[in-house]
């Protein structure tokens, strides 16, 4: 009389040895896709490592023949005899207006991120979305040529109506009659030009959000602004900071729109609505065909403290989120 065989005795089940497949990348494809993704890290960091020694080289030879403070001058003549060129200016105008963006534009791409992802109906949503990706595709100098001839003569009465509620903050008082060509009119173009790459990435993280955890919220009774303030904004923080990066690091290198918009120039202002101020693309932009070799390496040497700027301002970013795991949309 046969017996059933006991489970224990049952063959075990196929592996991946047994179809064939390994551990290790030891298939040709693999080996393949493996040098590519590879070579395509080392080659990345190479070009760093190639633009970080190009820019400190030629900033080395513009420094060591510099008779002043590179840091703390107010003037920008290489050229002159004897050469005085300095970046304070330049450092305080980047970050201001890049701050004046960021204020402007973080909150209102949030806004409009949640409205497309979670409030407004699907008919609705789409047109919204491809208006703010157009946006995106405009090119800067169409941007500073708005702002030019639109942005700089409306903005007139807004600055009037800062300066008289709000002269007591110093920083919005206007000491002089000039047009609004100052650091806080570019601050505004450049939060519209950044507007659509933030809102972008913020919309894509929220909607990537568990709808699970937001059908459990609401089934427990929560309103809708609950479930966004806990379940899809906690889940989307670091897509938040990630999207709020790369928008700052537009800011901080817009050049032709800057350019067209400011009126240059190298007093150290802390009152925003004054005309003047400079930034580094700006300034980059506006003198480097009429300088000579010494000339360009002066700007090259501030080229050099910009990308500082932007180096450490992105491994701030990622030291944040690396510090706080609750960022993290798998812990969310």
């Amino acid at each position: 009389m046969e017996t059933e065989a006991a489970p224990n005795d049952a063959p075990p089940p196929p592996t991946l040895e047994h179809h064939g497949a390994s551990k290790g990348p030891k298939q040709i494809g693999d080996r393949i896709f493996l040098g590519l993704s590879r070579g395509s890290g080392i080659t990345l960091l190479v070009i760093m490592a190639a633009i970080a020694g190009f820019l400190s080289y030629r900033a080395a030879l513009a420094i060591s023949k510099d008779e002043t403070n590179f840091l703390t001058t107010f003037e920008w003549n290489p050229q002159g005899d004897p050469s005085s060129f300095g970046i304070a200016v330049l450092v305080y105008g980047t970050i201001v207006s890049s701050i004046i963006a960021m204020v402007i534009a973080v909150p209102i791409a949030i806004g409009i991120a949640l409205f497309i992802s979670h409030f407004a109906p699907r008919r609705l949503a789409s047109p919204i979305a491809y208006l703010v990706d157009l946006l995106a595709a405009v090119p800067s100098i169409i941007y500073g040529l708005w702002g030019a001839v639109f942005l700089v003569p409306y903005l007139d009465g807004l600055n009037k109506w800062l300066n008289e509620y709000f002269a007591w903050t110093y920083i919005f008082e206007k000491t002089n009659e000039g047009i609004a060509r100052n650091l806080f009119t570019v601050g505004i173009l450049l939060a519209i030009m950044i507007l659509p790459i933030i809102t972008n990435v913020i919309r894509e993280v929220f909607l990537q959000s568990p709808k699970m955890h937001e059908e459990a919220a609401l089934a427990l009774g929560a309103t809708r602004w609950e479930v966004i303030r806990m379940s899809v904004i906690p889940f989307g923080r670091s897509g938040i900071i990630s999207a709020s990066m790369l928008g700052l690091g537009r800011a901080l290198g817009e050049t032709m729109a800057v350019a067209v918009v400011l009126s240059p120039s190298f007093l150290l202002d802390f009152h925003i609505l004054d005309a003047g101020g400079g930034t580094f693309a700006q300034n980059i932009a506006a003198k480097f065909n009429e300088a000579n070799e010494f000339g360009r390496d002066a700007l090259i040497a501030s080229g050099l403290v910009l990308f500082i700027i932007t180096l450490l301002v992105n491994g701030a970013a990622r030291a944040i989120i690396a510090r706080r795991k609750e960022y993290s949309g798998a812990n969310a």
